[in-house]
């Protein structure tokens, strides 16, 4: 994990992504990428007028000096942080960076929910998500304890699944994480025999390993809907992470017949981490 991209709106919630990002790249020696991007229009960029001229530089001096208060935080300290500040807010470039910088993860903030509101669906970190073609770490809390020890991912077990179980196994295995599969048996998801759960997940290791040895270290699990029941299986565990999968640009994933993904990321007290399909 060489290189860790934050996007930053200076909010509470970019706070606590950067000290969690901090955290990460203190335990791997990373560079963190400090990520701010400003709303300006492409008329006041490409501009002839000394008006819009100015206006564009007050903005980005405004910005800098924003950078400057937001990254003296005593946990940056010895960690290599490189600012950065773009023009437009065109959440594709994050993934851009993220390329031109060759990253491991981009790690957000987000709030979540506040009683009926769904601030994570439509918001900025919700965007990123949807571009990003390597995992996106959510942070909705004060990151207390970055230790990660026990992660779930939960997954359907269709050949879809296949390519983001295999990104979330290697960066389970890169950030010391036990990976805890899960199943959810439910009636909002297609309700399964148990048969038919058997061969499904013997399908899915065959093709995803090669083998069966996992597939005594699955769990499956039945609740009223897949949210509840991952949410559950990760509290029984004490989990520290929830991993879900994304279809990128389509908005967030909809494995079992619902957007299970959106309410997880949502709903979760837990850290979240993406991985697109």
């Amino acid at each position: 994990m060489n290189k860790i991209i934050v996007p930053v709106d200076f909010s509470e919630q970019s706070e606590f992504a950067l000290e969690a990002a901090a955290s990460l790249a203190q335990k791997y020696d990373s560079e963190l990428i400090v990520l701010h991007m400003l709303e300006l229009s492409n008329a006041i960029i490409s501009s002839a007028s000394e008006a819009l001229n100015q206006e564009t530089i007050f903005f980005i001096k405004l910005a800098e000096q924003k950078f400057d208060t937001f990254l003296n935080k005593p946990y940056l300290k010895g960690i290599n942080v490189t600012p950065i500040i773009k023009h437009f807010k065109v959440w594709s470039e994050v993934n851009e960076v993220a390329k031109e910088y060759d990253a491991s993860i981009i790690v957000m903030g987000s709030q979540g929910t506040s009683g009926i509101k769904e601030v994570f669906v439509g918001s900025n970190t919700e965007k990123v998500v949807r571009y990003s073609e390597i995992p996106v770490l959510v942070i909705k809390h004060n990151p207390i304890l970055m230790e990660f020890e026990n992660g779930v991912f939960a997954c359907d077990f269709s050949e879809s699944a296949i390519a983001p179980y295999l990104k979330a196994k290697q960066t389970f295995e890169n950030l010391g994480i036990k990976m805890h599969l899960v199943y959810v048996n439910s009636p909002d998801g297609n309700f399964n025999s148990s048969s038919e759960i058997d061969k499904r997940v013997s399908k899915f290791l065959e093709k995803a390993e090669g083998d069966l040895k996992r597939l005594n270290q699955i769990s499956v699990v039945s609740d009223y809907t897949i949210e509840k029941g991952i949410l559950h299986f990760a509290n029984v565990i004490g989990a520290d992470l929830i991993a879900v999968a994304t279809h990128g640009r389509k908005g967030l994933s909809h494995f079992f017949e619902g957007s299970v993904s959106e309410d997880i990321a949502n709903h979760s007290t837990l850290p979240v981490m993406t991985f697109k399909l």
